[in-house]
């Protein structure tokens, strides 16, 4: 059987380089295309020459028209603001897409814009209905849409982890909707491949530094997805990422308030384990044993673990993944998986490099 064609743009970024990266050991899926801007005429081994193996193909514009003709199915891997550019002429063309940026995670675009209209939304977007039907990629939840979905927008890696935190709480009125909070921690990659002040190790490196404390853009998202895909009342929440001196992984803290306060980490572990029993790429912790980064690195594996404090009547809930993975390229390669009927896993990797 021929290997679906896919179509790799924004191939220079980490988003982009980790995608073809999967990709081209995938054994049902076959890069066909690589896309980009400033790395128009590059070779794939000019992007990455620290790997053995990769596609015999150069860095293209994103013309759509040669897009189809190379393509089946395409990964934007763009900045926020440039996909919504893009995606609407390959839509047209029969394409089917999986978006990595924030343009398609918002049915409503007016959302979009009030939260990422300063950050590269000059070119006025005239794509609400696309807005409307995009799918929202977390597969754990969105399994039967994502089959079906010419338009799939990944969620980042903030939102994976919390919300894989948070929905099995909310899906069964386990905790309260309001008072939760998200505490957390990724490393340096999860900015961009682009030169940060705040990035760079003479900044990051033997320090821990809060951002975004007060309104930062991921909050609105895992809001309208707790509330929507964790059909529950309206959903508040305080979300404050921190940067580590590392440079992949993610670990989130999630705190709420259970309406049965006598309810224990057992039982708790014991509904998240039925959750996550059909889902090869979440795995939940023993009671009492806690996720490390470590322990997801270079994997599309998502740990979890639950605990209790009788005392404020709270369940805390930790997540860990490897944000260009499983909060990134991987979750991307999963949904194309899904898109295509494969199983969720395929070509994916489980087993973590450690230590």
């Amino acid at each position: 059987m021929s290997p679906h064609r896919v179509a790799v743009i924004g191939a220079s970024g980490y988003g982009g380089l980790q995608t073809v990266r999967l990709l081209h050991t995938h054994p049902r899926l076959r890069v066909t295309f690589l896309g980009g801007h400033g790395s128009v005429g590059s070779h794939w081994r000019e992007l990455a020459p620290f790997l053995d193996t990769g596609p015999d193909l150069h860095v293209a514009q994103p013309d759509p028209d040669v897009i189809a003709a190379a393509a089946d199915l395409v990964v934007l891997s763009l900045p926020n603001g440039r996909a919504g550019t893009l995606a609407p002429a390959l839509l047209e063309r029969g394409l089917r897409v999986v978006d990595l940026s924030a343009d398609y995670r918002f049915a409503h675009l007016e959302d979009w814009r009030q939260i990422y209209g300063g950050h590269g939304g000059a070119v006025e977007r005239t794509d609400a209905g696309l807005c409307a039907e995009a799918v929202y990629g977390l597969p754990e939840f969105n399994h039967r849409a994502i089959a079906t979905a010419r338009l799939v927008a990944c969620p980042g890696c903030f939102p994976t982890t919390s919300l894989l935190a948070l929905l099995p709480l909310l899906q069964e009125g386990l905790i309260l909707s309001e008072g939760i909070v998200i505490d957390a921690k990724t490393g340096t990659s999860g900015g961009g491949r682009e030169a940060r002040q705040h990035l760079l190790l003479a900044e990051a490196g033997e320090a821990v530094a809060p951002y975004g404390v007060e309104g930062h853009r991921h909050t609105r998202e895992i809001e309208i997805q707790a509330t929507t895909l964790g059909r529950s009342l309206p959903v508040r929440l305080q979300f404050t990422p921190h940067l580590l001196p590392m440079v992949r992984g993610l670990l989130a803290t999630v705190y709420g308030q259970l309406h049965a306060p006598d309810c224990s980490a057992a039982q708790l572990t014991s509904h998240f384990l039925d959750t996550y029993r059909d889902h090869p790429c979440v795995d939940v912790l023993p009671v009492g044993v806690y996720p490390s980064t470590k322990w997801v690195r270079q994997t599309n594996r998502a740990l979890l673990s639950v605990a209790t404090n009788p005392h404020t009547g709270q369940v805390i809930v930790m997540a860990a993944l490897d944000n260009l993975l499983k909060g990134q390229a991987g979750q991307a390669v999963q949904c194309l998986n899904i898109m295509l009927g494969l199983p969720d896993s395929t070509g994916l990797p489980l087993e973590p490099f450690y230590p």
